[in-house]
């Protein structure tokens, strides 16, 4: 009973079983799937270990820095000068830097002004000011700082692609915390830089797992917990495969919207705020290219003809045999497009680049892969924190986060190692 259960081996997940281990505290972690990482887990993409979804590193992520330092895997940080592009109405622009927003033909002086001064005053905002953008939704804030005009053709687009029906209940303090994270990740004022980790996240996994193994943990994969045992107020233990596990404390990491099925037993206002938290999902398209689409890291769209918010070029950021590029639709589970077949969506996807880059033809494309999850994005309206019920919850030994508990920063490795030592530091006896 001395034993702690983890449910979730993502990063935050890891990250708990990690802490708690170098605690002395013996965990049992807990992963629905046949391999760890959650969204940031590898696929044998025809010969090549890879991330289901893409990941990079900026340069203020901290957490991250110290936690390589003490499993000895700093040197597999490497950091790359990367470049920016926005597609706009069938053309390809610069973007990122002073000269390429001033050049930019499709705003107004005025607009450009306003739009450079919001994006530099937002990266240089102190992190622990965010409050005062909280109770503010995010489409206002942008139009009171950038402008009606460079609203219109630098955001407009890109939520409704994102965000779609939710649009216009986001957060102001969530949509300033990615632009900083982002913003302050960069040499000089006009050359951003970004980091990845040589091997990629399976790198960083493999030494979370093997430090977890080696303080006592048990890692079960392809073990789906299916409840949580709760009596008398106080966790009882887990239920796998039909039997119970005693546990005094359980930890889950998995998404919220999990935790009603799996703790039914929780009083009802809480499941219902579990239940109330709304997602987006993702269809993720990964290209293997024998050429590149552009020599950008990340390229931002805004055409009417193309419904994708943007593409990352992971190749532009380190080396591969061959360009990489992930194609992200994000959409909620209702969304028409969320029940197209691989097919579908892979063909629309080629039309895209290929539109983007007319060099481009079917010879180009080595392979291709779909990857599906349902719950990728916490929507985080105004005041969120104020939705979610406490880490700590109700029930004596039960502590329930995901990444929405990272309000209001955005979804990051960062962000998991931050928060998963913050949940061990709390179920420490």
């Amino acid at each position: 009973m001395n034993k702690i259960a983890v449910i979730g081996a993502g990063p935050m997940g890891l990250a708990v079983a990690y802490e708690l281990g170098k605690q002395g505290q013996p965990v049992d972690l807990y992963e629905y799937d046949d391999r760890l990482g959650g969204m940031s887990a590898h696929f044998d993409f025809n010969g090549l270990s890879i991330e289901r979804y893409y990941h990079f590193v900026c340069h203020h992520d901290d957490p991250l820095f110290a936690l390589l330092d003490e499993l000895g895997i700093r040197d597999k940080l490497h950091w790359a000068d990367t470049k920016m592009g926005y597609y706009y109405e069938g053309h390809l622009h610069r973007w990122g830097d002073p000269f390429s927003l001033l050049g930019f033909p499709h705003l107004d002086m005025l607009s450009k002004l306003r739009y450079g001064m919001h994006m530099f005053l937002s990266s240089k905002r102190k992190k622990a000011n965010w409050r005062g953008l909280d109770a503010l939704d995010a489409v206002s804030w942008l139009k009171q700082g950038c402008g009606e005009r460079a609203y219109a053709v630098l955001w407009e687009r890109l939520f409704k692609l994102k965000f779609h029906e939710f649009t216009d209940n986001l957060s102001a303090a969530w949509i300033w915390a990615r632009i900083r994270r982002v913003g302050r990740s960069r040499r000089s004022i006009f050359q951003e830089s970004m980091g990845y980790l040589e091997g990629g996240s399976q790198t960083l996994l493999n030494a979370l797992a093997s430090r977890i193994q080696t303080s006592g943990g048990q890692i079960h994969l392809s073990t789906p917990v299916q409840e949580v045992i709760i009596n008398d107020g106080r966790v009882d233990g887990i239920k796998v495969n039909g039997e119970q596990r005693d546990y005094a404390r359980v930890i889950s990491t998995i998404p919220l919207q999990y935790v009603p099925k799996m703790i039914p037993a929780l009083p009802e206002q809480q499941l219902a705020q579990y239940a109330q938290v709304q997602n987006i999902g993702v269809i993720c398209l990964l290209f293997k290219l024998r050429q590149p689409v552009t020599d950008n890291f990340w390229l931002n769209i805004s055409d009417r003809n193309i419904e994708i918010p943007g593409i990352i070029e992971m190749s532009n950021l380190q080396p591969f045999e061959h360009s990489i590029v992930y194609v992200p639709y994000y959409m909620p589970q209702t969304h028409p497009k969320f029940a197209w077949s691989d097919e579908q969506i892979i063909g629309e996807a080629t039309d895209y680049l290929k539109c983007i880059n007319p060099v481009l033809t079917d010879a180009d494309i080595i392979d291709v892969h779909a990857s599906r999850y349902a719950f990728a994005q916490p929507i985080c309206q105004p005041q969120f924190a104020d939705y979610l019920p406490p880490m700590r919850s109700s029930v004596s030994g039960l502590f329930i986060a995901d990444t929405s508990y990272y309000y209001p920063e955005d979804r990051s490795i960062s962000e998991s190692v931050a928060l998963g030592k913050q949940l061990a530091d709390m179920a420490r006896v």
